[in-house]
């Protein structure tokens, strides 16, 4: 079995770490804050008193921090246990542009730094479910992806651009987002026309919407320059409708803004055209 060091041990660090425990590794851990461990110590772990420590002698270290920042910082202070052949997994939902500077500014020194977010909860990485995503080449991902696989129940490969898995994890992140919003949204209008959040619910045993993202896509795409389907203005007179049956504006999240992008379009001249027009207003016109 390996030496593998989580360095963050939130939920969902230790949620790998208790994960690598059962499985029979050497699990070193570190955290600011040493309390955060002490679970860990319980199950097998051992807590070093600072990165570097931690990192000495490991096969792999996983990072699963808050954000950029603390990615830097805590690799700098790693730098003086890590050894070239070991692996630095970074599991941080980081910014893509800083993702693809530290790749770079990494890998010319010598350190085998991998970016990997993950679309997992506390509970699926202690059980080793749910998908992680893999920035690297494919020599690395050949040695990276059968060590991963017993972390996540999948392991996408998005291919040797250092950045991209860290644009597919904020992507992600993004529709989670602004379903919840959009979900509150038809709460309250359900609220307000007297039904309950599972009175709600019944239309999407009825209205599926299994394959609405990659249709809907297309549409987006295309909007420019396809026949008109459902028009904008049209649409916009139905986004009034959800509003009022709200009850206004004020105790909505998503719909308001998207009634003041269709407002602009329209303003635009747009009007006439399919409704995802509105959508996605920073791209060449193509029609």
């Amino acid at each position: 079995m390996s030496r593998i060091a989580v360095l963050g041990t939130g939920l969902l660090g230790a949620g790998f770490a208790h994960n690598l425990l059962r499985q029979g590794h050497d699990v070193v851990v570190w955290n600011r804050t040493i309390e955060k461990t002490a679970a860990l110590v319980e199950a097998g772990a051992t807590a070093a008193e600072n990165p570097a420590a931690a990192v000495k002698g490991a096969d792999r270290v996983h990072l699963v921090l808050t954000a950029d920042d603390a990615v830097d910082s805590v690799i700098e202070a790693a730098r003086a246990g890590l050894a070239g052949e070991t692996w630095v997994i970074d599991h941080s939902t980081n910014a893509p542009a800083r993702v693809a500077e530290r790749h770079r500014i990494l890998r010319g020194q010598g350190v085998r730094y991998v970016p990997a977010p993950v679309f997992m909860s506390p509970a699926n990485s202690h059980e080793g479910t749910g998908l992680m995503l893999l920035a690297a080449s494919d020599a690395d991902a050949a040695t990276l992806v059968p060590i991963l696989s017993t972390m996540t129940g999948q392991v996408w490969h998005v291919g040797e651009r250092p950045d991209l898995a860290a644009v597919y994890k904020i992507m992600g992140n993004g529709v989670l987002v602004s379903v919840a919003g959009l979900m509150g949204d038809l709460y309250t209008i359900g609220q307000q026309n007297d039904l309950t959040p599972d009175q709600v619910d019944t239309l999407f045993e009825n209205f599926r919407l299994g394959s609405i993202f990659p249709r809907t896509g297309g549409r987006v795409r295309n909007a420019a320059s396809m026949d008109t389907s459902f028009a904008l203005t049209m649409a916009r007179k139905d986004v009034g409708l959800m509003v009022d049956a709200a009850g206004g504006p004020d105790s909505l999240t998503v719909l308001p803004a998207v009634a003041s992008a269709m407002d602009q379009a329209i303003q635009t001249g747009d009007g006439e055209r399919d409704f995802a027009i509105m959508a996605w207003r920073t791209r060449p016109d193509e029609g």
